[in-house]
């Protein structure tokens, strides 16, 4: 099938998702839609040219159609365009947004997702699988994500420049954004999800090969847009919890009771 997809044709990215391949079938659907409606309006245009070209027609007619058939023609295929557009789309969303009880059960990867003016931080929530208490007044800067340390639970978190998750196991990432909405998106995962600030909105996947990618904006956020992108390691089950592992116990013993009485 892939010798017969549009999209694929047109130099999409592979797939490193367990759903991308329902999402590229989707879009390869809207694509064999688009070029049969691009060739069937293109030979109706044509015909129209012939037909009433003004060797054939030397007197103009001003009365136009008198039948309804180009009206039902057209009534016809919005129909036609709903039916195929929606009878794809439906079950693909109805089937993402069911799995999310299911992923929540699998023992997830879980990062907290912080947009910025120009750039993506990460919020691991550490050995103890708890993310600590956020407060916006303690933010220093657009990038800081405003860990409170009097809660213990932030005690291990972790702050990361890169996304970093490993391979066949699923990811929950709870986007937002600290200045103006920005667009979260790994076009080789197949999801997107807009960054609004003071909301966290979770989307989730599942890598399926190890692989490192580029992470983009996918809304305009001002001038710097073009150029803020962020970058995605997919790694070994093994490696990923030697690297969390190791970034976790860092940030334990900087952020003993006593160290944080001391800021």
């Amino acid at each position: 099938m892939t010798s017969l997809s549009p999209s694929k044709f047109l130099g999409i990215p592979e797939s490193f998702s367990t759903h991308g391949g329902r999402v590229d079938h989707l879009i390869d659907v809207v694509h064999w839609l688009m070029i049969a409606l691009f060739i069937g309006w293109t030979l109706f245009f044509l015909f129209c040219l012939l037909r009433f070209r003004q060797g054939a027609n030397p007197k103009a007619s001003y009365h136009g159609v008198r039948n309804h058939v180009s009206s039902h023609l057209e009534i016809g295929i919005v129909i036609l365009e709903a039916v195929l557009l929606l009878g794809f789309a439906f079950p693909l969303w109805k089937e993402r947004t069911d799995t999310w009880e299911i992923v929540q059960q699998q023992d997830p990867v879980r990062v907290r997702v912080i947009g910025y003016q120009y750039g993506w931080t990460y919020h691991y929530p550490g050995e103890d699988g708890k993310f600590g208490r956020i407060d916006h007044r303690l933010k220093t800067s657009n990038i800081d994500p405003g860990i409170d340390l009097d809660d213990p639970n932030a005690h291990d978190d972790f702050i990361a420049s890169v996304l970093k998750i490993p391979v066949g196991r699923p990811a929950i990432l709870n986007i937002t954004s600290n200045d103006v909405i920005h667009g979260y998106a790994i076009v080789p995962m197949r999801i997107q999800q807009d960054a609004i600030p003071g909301r966290e909105i979770p989307m989730w996947f599942t890598p399926n090969e190890e692989m490192e990618t580029s992470v983009v904006c996918a809304q305009l956020c001002g001038e710097g847009h073009a150029n803020m992108m962020g970058n995605m390691e997919v790694v070994s089950a093994s490696a990923y919890n030697e690297w969390a592992k190791q970034q976790s116990e860092s940030m334990l013993k900087a952020n003993t009771p006593e160290k944080v009485a001391l800021r």
